[in-house]
């Protein structure tokens, strides 16, 4: 997928781009209205995600000059500014969705996939509360994990961790996309963290955890 980032604060810019890119998604990255404008004008992207306060052209009015050009990419705005008003103005002017910082990062790619399924017409029913995969059972409703029939305590880390890998079952994730799903923003991208608490989860989910794949230098992929 081909993403436009328009951002122009660099720290949120490099979280996205990090989390995005290591999911082998293209991420082109301006930090201004007028910079989005010229880049989407010459090249085909699936999304735009576009920051509201921006310097020169706002996000606004970049998001009103696309439409006028019938520029039909789906466009997401992310702001701080998170009033009704806001966001009803953001979604006249052409948006087609809106989240507001700070944001989840697995909010955000849902978002990201959510649109870009619409706009190739794909719809699908929405996710059960409860996840089965093998031996393992998720109640996202009740929080309880099950393995083999047996309640497993896990932290809320724990919890976080295990739901990204059954939603993402087969498929690699690489450790940028696990530090800033299940840890956010301000984590600090040289930490162990990740293999830390992914050991952790394998040895409280007994026999299941041997579905955790290290991938040397990569990431993880649960099969």
């Amino acid at each position: 997928m081909n993403i436009l980032l328009v951002e122009d604060e660099t720290r949120v810019a490099d979280f996205i781009r990090r989390g995005l890119g290591a999911d082998g998604w293209s991420v082109d990255h301006v930090a201004s209205g007028e910079d989005a404008l010229e880049q989407a004008a010459s090249n085909g992207y699936d999304v735009i995600l576009l920051d509201l306060m921006l310097p020169g052209i706002q996000g606004k009015d970049v998001c009103r000059k696309l439409r006028a050009r019938n520029a039909k990419t789906p466009i997401l705005m992310l702001t701080a500014l998170d009033s009704p008003e806001e966001k009803i103005e953001g979604l006249k002017v052409g948006a087609d969705d809106y989240l507001t910082k700070p944001f989840d990062f697995e909010e955000l790619v849902a978002r990201i996939e959510a649109l870009h399924r619409r706009a190739t017409g794909y719809t699908s029913d929405a996710n059960d509360a409860l996840i089965s995969s093998g031996g393992l059972t998720f109640d996202r409703a009740s929080l309880q994990v099950n393995v083999h029939g047996k309640e497993v305590e896990l932290s809320k880390k724990e919890r976080d961790l295990l739901l990204l890998f059954l939603t993402n079952v087969g498929r690699v994730l690489s450790r940028e996309r696990i530090l800033n799903s299940v840890w956010g923003l301000n984590a600090d991208p040289l930490t162990n963290v990740v293999d830390v608490y992914v050991g952790r989860l394998r040895r409280k989910i007994g026999s299941e955890g041997a579905r955790i794949v290290t991938l040397r230098n990569v990431g993880y992929r649960m099969s």
